[in-house]
């Protein structure tokens, strides 16, 4: 796929040429394009925006009107503008939040017209920013860094719509319902009485929000549920198909430059990291549930909230990828997951956006993180700051720090109004820890472009769907704006050759140094979250199972009243 993309990108022949060049040129032709003109970053950016802006605008229009437009079959009313407006932000930056399911919200014109199309375009806005990105750091003394329009065009028409197809019939074939029948009549065991489930275009939706890591799509369930995830194989071919485009991203990157050995380097950082989160969430979903444990009862995980199709170590490994795609899909209910686990996969969308982040956007973060690496790896050991043949200056390094920063104030500060707001408050289905893990984790899901949540947490008022939709706005242009800027800096640089006191970045070292530069930079700045949250509430749940060895006595002796926990310190 990335062999692929980096052909796309370079705009070398490809085997689909015969059959879609006289479509990209049709398209052209009728939006009055000419991809030959070649844009400065600063146009480049306000095409993004405008196009994104109005593709905001149309599916805020649906989805308030959708009551007395065509294809609604399931008589679905309009939206409230402000559910309207997070809705419609959410797919449009690529986070695919919805408060409450789309087979109870939306019509099958709002899910076609609306959220599918919009899975398409979110995702190629963010490859063409990663295109743009790429072809920065190939040229030499340029002040233009390409054309967005046509970036786009052949990110959704060469590359995400032929996979899709693809993965769609797959999907198709393995169970996954593709109709426009809003709901399939099915007969109970009860006899003579029959159920209504809700159905849908549900194989290329999925298809889509795999591949363009867009996330939760129709159902409330998410990949929980039999339509969108039936079997093991299914959440085997899911899983590698949300995380297969972004590593795409990485290996196209290094392809398009002839650097095949730097995008393997950065991959590394990416998969190393991964691995160790997937085994904290596999180590603590996968260890018998605190409770049970100490009422001696037999159970090997915890199993709450999990789909006994995929078990415990299915959930976990899903969610951490998952979450490391910023893709939002979840085969569970991290609602149920212990401490340890939810808060874990809450800490992989906190690291930056790089893990290996959205389609797209994850490269920009990559590079961003690669440039502040290369600066602080120099300081430390006196080297001069270079990156694939340009030097890094400060103008590069303002713009980095910028996005990492915004991104940190879009969770934190939001999370921080949500805490003494008494109709954020109340949308908590707990308090203590975990109620303020529930906010934590929805702001840091919104800014990430995530778009997955906790179930106990009643995100329908205006006051969540206005400030989660600010959220999500910020995350998405903190990245893609600053990494257009910088890629127009990067472009009008000469190309040089690797110095011998350059940093190499190359190597096992810069795998090191960049994971180290992560932890520090963008892992501190949450850590006393974390500890008021997840860590918090992982002393609460040993504290509750201290008490169930002893339920007439706490730890200090005391009479104590149990509370029964299941590993979040729920009742």
């Amino acid at each position: 796929m990335g062999a692929y993309l980096a052909r796309i990108w370079r705009r070398d022949p490809t085997w689909l040429d015969p059959l879609l060049e006289p479509v990209e040129r049709a398209i052209y032709r009728l939006c009055g394009v000419d991809p030959r003109i070649s844009q400065h970053w600063t146009a480049y950016a306000l095409s993004l925006l405008a196009f994104n802006a109005a593709g905001f605008l149309l599916l805020f229009v649906i989805l308030l009107a959708q009551g007395i437009l065509p294809f609604n079959p399931q008589h679905a009313s309009g939206l409230s503008p402000s559910l309207a407006f997070g809705a419609a932000v959410s797919f449009v930056t690529n986070t695919d939040w919805l408060p409450v399911g789309g087979e109870r919200l939306t019509s099958e014109l709002a899910q076609t017209a609306g959220f599918l199309t919009q899975n398409f375009l979110s995702a190629g806005s963010a490859l063409a920013v990663a295109a743009a990105l790429t072809r920065a750091f190939g040229a030499n003394r340029h002040r233009a860094i390409g054309n967005f329009w046509s970036d786009l065009v052949r990110a959704v028409l060469y590359f995400l719509l032929p996979l899709s197809i693809g993965l769609s019939l797959v999907l198709a074939l393995l169970g996954v319902p593709e109709t426009f029948a809003a709901r399939l009549d099915a007969p109970t065991l009860e006899g003579g009485v029959r159920q209504m489930i809700a159905a849908g275009p549900l194989a290329a939706q999925v298809a889509i929000a795999q591949l363009g890591t867009n996330g939760a799509g129709f159902f409330d369930a998410s990949a929980a549920h039999p339509f969108v995830n039936p079997s093991p194989l299914t959440n085997l071919i899911e899983a590698a198909g949300l995380y297969a485009a972004g590593l795409a991203c990485l290996f196209a990157f290094g392809r398009a430059l002839h650097e095949r050995t730097q995008a393997r380097v950065l991959v590394a950082a990416v998969v190393l990291a991964v691995g160790a989160m997937s085994g904290v969430i596999y180590a603590a979903e996968t260890a018998p549930s605190p409770a049970l444990a100490a009422a001696h009862a037999a159970d090997r995980s915890n199993m709450e909230g999990k789909e006994v199709r995929f078990g415990a170590p299915a959930s976990a490994v899903f969610a951490a990828v998952s979450n490391g795609a910023r893709d939002g899909t979840l085969n569970a209910d991290l609602e149920s997951f212990t401490p340890l686990g939810s808060g874990t996969a809450m800490f992989i969308m906190q690291l930056g956006g790089m893990l290996p982040g959205s389609i797209g956007a994850g490269l920009a973060s990559v590079v961003l993180f690669s440039l502040v690496t290369v600066v602080v790896g120099g300081m430390v050991v006196g080297r001069t700051p270079e990156f694939l043949g340009k030097k890094i200056e400060l103008r590069e390094i303002r713009l980095a720090m910028l996005s990492m920063l915004v991104l940190n104030l879009s969770i934190l500060a939001p999370s921080a109004i949500a805490v003494v707001t008494p109709a954020a408050l109340a949308a908590r289905s707990v308090g203590g820890p975990h109620g303020l893990m529930e906010i934590i984790y929805a702001y840091t899901s919104a800014a990430a472009n995530t778009g997955s949540a906790f179930q106990g947490l009643d995100t329908a008022g205006a006051f969540w769907a206005i400030t989660l939709g600010v959220t999500m706005i910020a995350g998405r242009y903190a990245v893609l704006v600053p990494a257009i800027a910088v890629a127009g800096s990067i472009a009008a640089k000469p190309k040089i050759q690797p110095t011998e006191g350059a940093l190499p970045t190359d190597g096992p070292l810069f795998v090191v140094v960049l994971l180290c530069v992560l932890l520090l930079v963008s892992g501190l700045q949450y850590f006393p979250s974390l500890a008021l949250g997840p860590v918090a509430e992982q002393l609460e749940v040993r504290k509750a199972v201290s008490g169930l060895s002893d339920p007439g006595r706490g730890s200090d002796g005391a009479t104590t009243k149990v509370r029964p926990s299941n590993g979040t310190g729920r009742s």
